[in-house]
């Protein structure tokens, strides 16, 4: 094999063109190749280019200010945006130009995206699904434009055989910006320091066979050959460059040693679930749990359930499965979501949703941002902040069972459990049950049409989807219907007449 190209981030960058369309590997703050993004920011500010780039990144890429996205947040450096989400933060400079119309916008499911990628790798001109369609990425309800400036859709619909699906054009890639831990002086890449692999191989797949530039940004060079060919991740036929950047992070910190499976750590050491809707919530939802299934928990309140089911022994049979790979152990916390402490198997993300797509999953734990009187959820743009969906469509379109999670209101509740009873003593500013969500990210009616089971957990009400919508068949101790859920709900909801009171153990470490 021919020696590498070894260079420097600075040099990396001066290979992006303007008008360039680049993918661009990482999840928030983990495998992101944060030296290349922030020497093409650098590029940018001293020189003006590169401009008008398409930027293509399966998931969110950095959280933080100098991290991931953050660094193309430059007026006319980007003109389109291709993703599954952009950030949670409020405080983002990328969301900002985003909500400015700086660039045009367009959001589509992770595992889409994927599905697009590993097209592009065998030069076939389009993609084609029935992920998302009746969600806000079908054409009949917003084409997954996140901004006015995305005037038309990068999808379409088509019906065949009597069936619809969603279309896309498959572009061709030119430069792919990734990140390994080791390369040798071939160029083969490992990835022992990381604990997941997010597609790589895919995307370094996709941008050599459309003629484009593989770069890649790892901690050390090693010996051409010392690296195990069951530890390459890219074999460096794929690879055009490696960038060295000793001072990269290490996703998960200390823990990681525990993600990457290199050692397992006791369970012990985790710390209790705070009091709070949080905890209540995540307990109640623990609940829907049966022993031997596999389980996949969403951002946010969901990955809480593990560590409530750990502090009562009663995490046995299950396997954890998020949609990043790690198949096995314990979610790691939210900085690090996606990956697992102690995981049996780590697999890529593309294979995930294949697993997932066909119904592999037993049942999700999702959080939702808005929720409507269909039973519509939204958690891809809502008071400003532009999460997108994520694997949110993928992970809901064929699993059997559907828990959301999520406080019943939002800004300054405070609750309390007192002799025996949930205590509202205020209630938050912003109600999160609307009459119509801003995007539909999750459709009711087409969950009922397939026949999943949903069901939606608050802090003090448990609501199920029935055929009219939302059924009101929990109540928390101490809590009064009327006054303190359905008067608050701008919208009729059936009660049960079997209502019955949440578990009291629910509640009980308030």
């Amino acid at each position: 094999m021919k020696t590498i190209s070894v260079m420097t981030a600075d040099e990396a960058a001066g290979l992006v063109k303007d008008g360039d369309t680049l993918v661009i590997c990482g999840c928030e703050n983990v495998l992101t190749p944060d030296a290349l993004l922030g020497a093409l920011g650098r590029r940018h500010d001293e020189t003006g280019a590169p401009k008008r780039l398409t930027e293509i990144h399966p998931i969110i890429v950095g959280m933080g200010a100098g991290r991931g996205l953050e660094n193309l947040a430059r007026p006319g450096m980007v003109a389109c945006a291709i993703g599954s989400g952009y950030s949670f933060l409020k405080e983002s400079r990328y969301t900002s130009l985003l909500n400015a119309n700086a660039f045009e916008a367009h959001c589509l499911p992770m595992g889409t995206v994927f599905q697009m990628l590993r097209g592009i790798a065998a030069k076939q001109e389009k993609t084609v699904t029935d992920v998302g369609l009746d969600t806000f990425v079908d054409p009949d309800l917003g084409g997954g434009r996140m901004n006015a400036a995305a005037k038309e859709p990068i999808v379409r619909k088509e019906m065949a055989d009597g069936k619809a699906r969603l279309v896309y054009d498959n572009p061709r890639i030119d430069i792919a910006f990734l990140r390994g831990t080791s390369a040798d002086e071939f160029g083969n890449i490992s990835l022992e320091d990381e604990p997941v692999s997010l597609g790589i191989r895919t995307m370094a797949m996709a941008a050599k066979n459309s003629g484009g530039k593989v770069i890649v940004q790892v901690r050390r060079l090693v010996k051409g050959g010392s690296l195990h060919p069951r530890m390459v991740e890219i074999p460096g036929i794929f690879v055009d460059a490696v960038v060295v950047a000793p001072e990269q992070s290490v996703s998960g910190g200390a823990l990681n040693p525990a993600l990457t499976g290199e050692v397992r750590i006791p369970y012990q050491g985790q710390s209790r679930v705070e009091p709070g809707p949080s905890r209540i919530i995540a307990s109640r939802a623990a609940q829907e749990i049966r022993d031997g299934e596999v389980v996949n928990l969403g951002v946010g309140m969901p990955i809480e359930i593990p560590r409530i089911l750990n502090e009562r022994g009663e995490s046995g049979g299950t396997t954890f499965f998020p949609e990043h790979g790690s198949i096995g152990g314990v979610p790691g916390d939210r900085a690090i979501f996606g990956t697992n402490v102690n995981p049996d198997a780590i697999i890529d993300s593309t294979n995930v949703f294949d697993f997932f797509l066909g119904g592999g999953l037993d049942i999700t734990f999702l959080g939702f941002g808005q929720l409507d009187a269909q039973g519509n959820v939204n958690v891809s743009r809502f008071n400003g902040i532009v999460p997108g969906c994520g694997g949110f469509v993928d992970i809901t379109h064929q699993t059997k069972r559907v828990v959301f999670c999520g406080s019943f209101n939002a800004g300054g509740v405070d609750i309390r459990w007192q002799d025996g009873r949930l205590v509202v003593a205020s209630e938050g500013r912003f109600s999160k049950l609307i009459p119509a969500v801003e995007q539909v990210t999750f459709n009711a009616a087409s969950a009922r049409r397939k026949g999943q089971q949903v069901l939606y957990v608050t802090e003090r009400a448990v609501f199920s989807l029935q055929e009219n919508g939302l059924r009101l068949d929990e109540v928390a101790p101490g809590i009064d219907v009327k006054s303190q859920i359905l008067d608050l709900v701008p919208f009729a909801i059936e009660v049960s007449p079997a209502l019955k009171p949440m578990d009291a153990r629910h509640f009980g470490d308030q």
